[in-house]
């Protein structure tokens, strides 16, 4: 790992912020100045084991080999043309993509939430020119204690008033039931819904995992009724749960597939809405677009992280040393831990509250050399980079149970 290249403190860094960046981010006080694999250094040169990965932005860990490489040999190429012009890069790009995920068509864009944007716009499109829905009155269908983005209209029809508050007025034409429940999906579903929208496994509520079923459920019930399922895989996606998809646990194949996080290495925002050809099929020129959206260096260091994930490695990482990490888990249950939901390598652990908050818990845990992130209330999220060993599972796993030890 490379010498911290600060000659302030974290202390004096942290001060500096304050008066000039917006304060929508209330970060642990880590400075972070270089990182290697799962490691990251600070500007004092301690070292961190990263057990957040850039809510599974790194699942490959920091600066991989293969990935920086691959970004390194472009940047000496050609990194942007915009979409006004072709480029070498992208047709491998999206064909690959495709194949990966089983479906047929790529659009190419930079953010998680412009991938859910996306997903909007082109299930609204396909409601009206394919489905036959009157204009302006499709419908989508979506989880209570979701989290797809913060723009306005995902917050739009977010259950966090956190999110939500002060940022009115709202985009209509959405409709929230109950996560895991189908029977008030069932009756939220009829002739305007475009389509259903839901996180395979909710990230940001906790880690939350649905009933066995309840995805094979879904997916019945929008061929049944008519509408598209988008499943927006942005953090379980792409080897995070110990298969390249979340939904491959139950064998389901969605319309529309969201994709992000991990597509972009660690190294650029890359993010594609991926879907069968009958709906993504409904864009035409002009209709939507992004300046960055499928340039070179985005289509190089996404096609590098398509490669690694093609070789199975990662995915079967994740599998087993998920075991690790549950049977970890269970012996802290009774111990501090109240409860935890974990697949492949990311849990959703519930702190007893008498022991502090989920921040409380997270600061101690930097303190001791981890570095996790709360969400609500008591409850923090693991989720390492799938290059994690064993060892330092294990060593992460005995540093919470010191820091939860009465």
């Amino acid at each position: 790992m490379t010498a911290p290249v600060s000659t302030r403190s974290s202390a004096d860094l942290i001060r500096a912020e304050e008066p000039v960046l917006a304060h929508n981010y209330h970060p642990l006080p880590v400075v972070v100045a270089s990182a290697e694999g799962t490691w990251v250094q600070d500007v004092e040169g301690r070292h961190y084991l990263d057990m957040l990965a850039g809510y599974s932005a790194l699942n490959f860990g920091h600066r991989h080999p293969a990935l920086i490489e691959a970004a390194h040999r472009q940047l000496d190429r050609l990194t942007l043309t915009s979409r006004a012009f072709h480029n070498d890069r992208l047709a491998e790009f999206a064909e690959r993509l495709a194949e990966l995920t089983g479906l047929d068509m790529v659009l190419p864009m930079n953010t998680g939430a412009e991938a859910v944007e996306s997903g909007i716009k082109v299930a609204r499109k396909w409601a009206y020119e394919v489905k036959g829905v009157p204009a302006d009155r499709a419908t989508i269908v979506v989880a209570a204690e979701n989290f797809h983005g913060r723009t306005t209209t995902i917050v739009s029809f977010s259950t966090d008033e956190t999110a939500r508050a002060g940022f009115g007025p709202f985009t209509p034409g959405f409709r929230i039931v109950p996560y895991n429940d189908l029977a008030a999906l069932e009756a939220a579903v009829d002739e305007t819904t475009a389509a259903v929208l839901l996180e395979p496994i909710q990230g940001e509520a906790g880690v939350v995992i649905p009933d066995d079923g309840y995805l094979t459920g879904v997916r019945e019930l929008t061929r049944r009724k008519g509408c598209l399922f988008i499943a927006d895989e942005i953090q379980s996606g792409l080897g995070r749960t110990g298969r390249t998809l979340a939904v491959e646990h139950e064998g389901v194949v969605p319309d529309v597939l969201l994709l992000g996080k991990a597509l972009g290495g660690g190294i650029v925002p890359v993010s594609a809405v991926v879907a069968h050809r009958d709906v993504l099929g409904v864009l035409r020129p002009g209709e939507h677009g992004s300046t960055f959206g499928g340039n070179p260096l985005a289509a190089a260091v996404g096609t590098a992280v398509i490669e690694l994930l093609e070789t199975g490695e990662f995915q079967r990482r994740a599998a087993e040393l998920g075991t690790v990490l549950r049977d970890g888990l269970a012996d802290l249950v009774g111990k501090g831990v109240v409860g935890f939901r974990a697949r492949g390598l990311w849990a959703g652990v519930d702190i007893d509250p008498s022991l502090g908050t989920g921040r409380e818990v997270s600061k101690l845990l930097m303190d001791e050399g981890v570095l996790v992130k709360d969400t609500h209330g008591s409850t923090i999220r693991l989720a390492p980079p799938l290059t994690i060993t064993a060892e330092e599972l294990e060593s992460a796993l005995g540093v919470l149970a010191k820091v939860l030890r009465p």
